[in-house]
């Protein structure tokens, strides 16, 4: 495992070998696509068969029992970004900020739980006023909190690493034509050559290829627009990768972290940091990397436009992102 990425203010960097994400499925199986910084749709994802050197899997969490109603706070309500609370166009209703406000001044928690990068979480919470608690990034290998003494106004709490040369080099082999990048938290990305614009967030810095496995990462994107979902999943499965949790998104997107950090492996650790009890946790989301946090919320909640088995996930069926859907999941909870 890593230490902190430079030029960051972490308080707890990465786990030590052997101790496994909280809250992490309990066996190998569907895992949520990571839904990269704006890119666009999910797909299937599948997880890898066992796990890598010096981790185990992670306990079971929290069953879904008591689902979260008003009167059982203080509440944790975890809120996925694109498609949940944001429009596919960028747009964040007045409607949510204001539904946002109301959940936090009945003094529940609010935060935000998602697939991108620190760096395009942060403006999403600024649009939010929020400005204290926690943030899950990177669907779960990386969590930052607020911080009014930190001259960034967070600090990174948690970084949860793999060291990614194995998977990088068997996928360079298969797809010699991919694009490949590596998350730098906090800053952007390393990778072999620019991305189409607005793909990723951050500072993009093209290298070598073999500088993407230069130290340990929290996040690999692998971008092939000749392929399918199918052929990606495919090809995943037929590589054996078996050390890292992969998933894949859009037809064109595989995100690769470490095994068995999910949304819901990070949101387990927030909830024992804040006192919360298992069954007053709501989660909100709309796509395949929000399957394992609707099952671990103890109210675990579908936007009404998702995929049928994000809603098999869920406790229940909200509208859709133009039916404001999140909206009224929010104001039931004041």
């Amino acid at each position: 495992m890593t230490g902190p990425q430079e030029g960051l203010d972490v308080t707890s960097t990465t786990r030590p070998d052997g101790a496994a994400p909280s809250g992490a499925s309990p066996s190998p199986g569907e895992v949520a696509p990571s839904g990269t910084d704006r890119a666009p749709g999910d797909g299937a994802a599948t997880a890898a068969a066992t796990p890598g050197p010096g981790r185990t899997t992670g306990p079971d969490a929290a069953p879904t029992v008591n689902p979260a109603r008003p009167g059982e706070g203080p509440l944790l309500v975890a809120l996925d970004i694109d498609g949940t609370i944001l429009s596919h166009d960028d747009v964040l209703s007045d409607g949510v900020v204001e539904a946002v406000a109301a959940v936090r001044a009945a003094g529940h928690h609010v935060m935000l739980s998602s697939g991108r990068s620190l760096i395009a979480v942060l403006p999403v919470a600024e649009r939010l006023g929020l400005a204290e608690g926690y943030m899950v990034c990177s669907n779960g290998s990386v969590t930052a909190r607020f911080d009014d003494a930190s001259p960034t106004g967070y600090v990174v709490d948690e970084v949860i690493t793999f060291n990614p040369e194995g998977a990088l080099r068997l996928l360079r082999d298969e797809l010699p034509d991919a694009l490949f990048a590596v998350e730098d938290v906090g800053v952007g990305f390393r990778m072999n050559d620019l991305f189409p614009h607005g793909e990723l967030d951050g500072v993009h810095r093209v290298v070598d290829f073999e500088e993407l496995w230069s130290g340990e990462v929290t996040r690999v994107v692998v971008r092939s627009p000749g392929s399918t979902s199918e052929e990606f999943s495919e090809l995943a499965r037929s590589l054996g990768l078996s050390d890292v949790t992969y998933a894949v998104g859009w037809s064109a997107w595989m995100d690769i972290a470490p095994l068995g950090v999910t949304k819901a492996s990070a949101l387990e650790r927030v909830r024992g940091l804040l006192g919360v009890a298992p069954g007053a946790t709501v989660a909100v989301g709309d796509g395949s990397n929000d399957i394992d946090m609707l099952r671990w919320a103890g109210r675990g909640v579908a936007m009404g436009h998702a995929d049928p088995e994000v809603k098999e996930a869920a406790d229940e069926v909200t509208g859709s992102i133009d039916e404001a859907g999140a909206v009224a999941v929010l104001r039931s909870l004041v």
